[in-house]
């Protein structure tokens, strides 16, 4: 077998094993300062990440470092309570390992969620933004032998967020009284901050926002048949002025995350519910 895939379902395994043979239809990745929806998961098993052996610890601010097995709107759910980025070092067959563990213990859907900044002048810090669509400017985590037994070697990529999904988080938003945006995301490595000229040219190729996270597990989601919902959580409004002062802060940004984090835990909480699982 290939080594690969080894050790993702080695991880499977221990993850299935101190959860008792749980058997998730969700599954949750929690982006920076997001984390607080792992607290409202039901009965939860939470396994740190150091304790999986061959498996990546998270070293971002804000991100926790848990796998948390539960329930949530009714449904059994397993959250990934901090993700992996490519600035951190590590190769995307690692950045995007948790969604393919979590593919192998059963999940069907996945919804991702990142704190962003701003290019849209029409979106401000608070705001939550469904997103519709992506540009990778990342290295492609399928780039590589493909592991067959995931998905086939050019997975189509036309809807990369579920429009089903994005719909029922329309309807919900509206249900709870929140102005929910819709927006394309725009990947890129870090760990800098964009330039005011970066930001322009994200904002002339029709990108409302930018991130370090999200797009390689999107793609690995996807590649193995996995539906996905993807939310923005935007903490700064990106500087597209060459003045000198530095609005683009981590501490800051987690700080954003957390305060909107509530908002979106109900959202998700109550879209898991509705779904026919």
């Amino acid at each position: 077998m290939d080594e690969r895939v080894e050790r993702i379902r080695r991880a499977a395994d221990i993850i299935r094993e101190r959860a008792k043979g749980f058997k998730p239809k969700v599954g949750i990745v929690l982006g920076s300062g997001l984390g607080k929806l792992g607290e409202q998961i039901e009965d939860p098993v939470v396994i740190p990440y150091r304790e999986i052996p061959g498996f990546p610890v998270s070293t971002a601010v804000g991100h926790k470092g848990n796998f948390i097995c539960g329930k949530l709107g009714g449904k059994d759910v397993v959250a990934m309570q901090g993700r992996f980025h490519y600035y951190e070092g590590y190769p995307m067959e690692t950045v995007t390992i948790g969604v393919r563990v979590m593919k192998v213990l059963g999940i069907e859907y996945l919804f991702v969620s990142n704190a962003a900044g701003g290019t849209n002048l029409d979106c401000h810090v608070g705001d939550l933004v469904i997103i519709k669509d992506h540009i990778n400017m990342m290295p492609n985590p399928l780039i590589g032998p493909n592991m067959e037994e995931f998905g086939p070697r050019f997975p189509d990529m036309t809807c990369a967020y579920d429009l089903e999904l994005q719909a029922l988080a329309e309807r919900v938003g509206i249900e709870m009284g929140i102005n929910l945006r819709k927006g394309v995301y725009f990947g890129v490595t870090g760990p800098t901050y964009e330039t005011p000229a970066e930001i322009r040219f994200f904002r002339e190729v029709g990108a409302d926002l930018v991130g370090m996270s999200t797009v390689p597990e999107v793609i690995v989601a996807r590649h193995c048949g996995i539906r996905v919902f993807g939310m923005s959580v935007m903490t700064n409004e990106s500087n597209t002025r060459n003045i000198e002062r530095n609005i683009n802060d981590g501490e800051d940004v987690v700080k954003q995350a957390d305060i909107a984090a509530s908002r979106m835990s109900e959202l998700f909480r109550r879209m898991i519910a509705e779904l026919p699982i």
